[in-house]
């Protein structure tokens, strides 16, 4: 397990360089979740380090594999100093806890959804997982380990997420893309639905 972490933490370094904030939070009957904070310019991002600790397990399998399943890490990136959103350290800690808590299998066109606001103030209680590989590269692991994927969250408004869940994941974002609409705005409206 720290082994595998240290692998994750390099590659984050490598990827977003120094961070400059770090938080740990533990759940009961759950491994430590931190997240780091690294700033680059007017973009603030926030990466979970932990989830992949442990593979995720089908929820319908009778047995978890110790050792095969999908590894991932949760990563967020908002415009900073229009919102407090670094009191999204716990939210993103709970989203990382979620598949050792709740069973579930964190992937690209899943919604995540919190049930309370992603940092006070937020239009957001929920997040839609995008693709992977963009701004962080998968890390290959040694056979059998599967690699760890960084997935991008994109804070969804209610009626995003509603929507989403009627229409899909990949509806709701052309809807995004041609609204021009800036994700990592913190304060940002829901884009036209209708």
């Amino acid at each position: 397990m720290g082994e595998v972490l240290a692998l994750v933490e390099a590659r984050l370094l490598t990827a977003l360089g120094e961070p400059d904030a770090r938080a740990a939070v533990t759940f009961l009957g759950t491994d430590r979740i931190e997240v780091l904070r690294f700033t680059d310019g007017d973009l603030v991002r926030y990466a979970t380090l932990g989830m992949s600790a442990q593979p995720m397990a089908d929820p319908t399998a009778t047995l978890a594999d110790p050792v095969r399943g999908p590894r991932a890490e949760l990563v967020l990136s908002v415009r900073r100093g229009t919102a407090d959103t670094d009191k999204v350290l716990r939210p993103l800690a709970v989203l990382a806890a979620s598949p050792q808590v709740e069973g579930v299998v964190v992937a690209p066109g899943a919604s995540l959804d919190l049930g309370e606001a992603l940092w006070p103030g937020a239009p957001f209680s929920s997040v839609l997982v995008a693709e992977p590989g963009g701004l962080v590269e998968d890390l290959e692991l040694d056979e059998p380990l599967d690699p760890v994927r960084f997935l991008p969250l994109l804070p969804m408004t209610h009626n995003e997420a509603a929507w989403k869940r009627v229409h899909g994941a990949q509806a709701l974002q052309e809807r995004w893309l041609a609204a021009g609409t800036d994700l990592r705005d913190p304060l940002r409206g829901s884009v036209a639905l209708a």
